[in-house]
């Protein structure tokens, strides 16, 4: 299966928009894949998953689905049968009839964790400070600077939805630990890795490593790509390194 044979669907997660994966998109398409930001509205899980649903019937061909962070759940939830693999970075993955909320809580928070509640219009703002001390502790100024700017809020209708099956029970799946995530614990991560039998990568990378360390983020998508050259790729199997 060559590269350009092959796209690479790219989901943000939380308090972000698809430039989050700007580093990530040119050095994939420079090496032949189609490679397409999905936007989510962060209005409500369903229409998240609807908005993921409606970016990838515009696409044919086999897909690498990826997901950042709460993007996790929705790229779970993807019902598109050209989905070939799955990259989970720093993600949520949940199992059946779990909540974000219930994932993302499960560890006691780390100390530099925001505390996080709706605002009078309902919505989840990230703190300013929070993206320096616990969103991306490794980003450059500038960058940080690009993340507060561009933040898009999420709902709680969002985080409080039970999911259905979940598609990594029906495909191989990668999972990159990011092991000083200060934003959902790397013990968290692990735990929905080796539940899902993913391939895993544990890096010492910050929660947003698609920013921080994209070089990484890029090698894992790279790998769940090759891997899936072959039919027997939807075979589900997994490691851990």
């Amino acid at each position: 299966m060559p590269s350009n044979d092959v796209s690479v669907v790219l989901v943000h997660g939380a308090w972000a928009d698809g430039s989050s994966w700007a580093r990530v998109i040119a050095p994939l398409a420079a090496q032949g894949f189609n490679v397409v930001a999905a936007p989510l509205p962060l209005t409500s899980f369903e229409d998240d998953v609807s908005a993921l649903h409606q970016t990838l019937a515009r696409i044919g061909g086999p897909v690498v689905l990826a997901g950042h962070a709460y993007a996790g759940a929705v790229i779970g939830a993807a019902g598109n049968s050209h989905v070939r693999a799955l990259v989970y970075v720093a993600a949520l993955a949940l199992d059946e009839s779990e909540t974000v909320a219930d994932v993302f809580y499960r560890a006691t928070p780390h100390a530099l964790a925001p505390k996080l509640a709706p605002d009078d219009h309902g919505l989840i703002y990230l703190p300013d400070a929070a993206f320096a001390s616990a969103f991306a502790q490794d980003a450059a100024a500038d960058d940080l600077t690009v993340l507060r700017a561009v933040q898009r809020p999420i709902s709680p209708a969002c985080i409080t939805v039970p999911v259905a099956r979940p598609l990594w029970k029906d495909r191989p799946a990668w999972f990159l630990v990011a092991e000083q995530d200060r934003m959902i614990a790397a013990e968290t991560q692990h735990f929905m890795a080796r539940r899902m039998n993913a391939h895993v990568r544990s890096h010492p990378v910050d929660h947003t490593p698609i920013v921080t360390a994209p070089g990484i983020v890029i090698d894992i998508i790279l790998e769940a790509a090759r891997a899936c050259a072959a039919p027997e790729c939807l075979l589900k199997t997994g490691s851990s390194s």
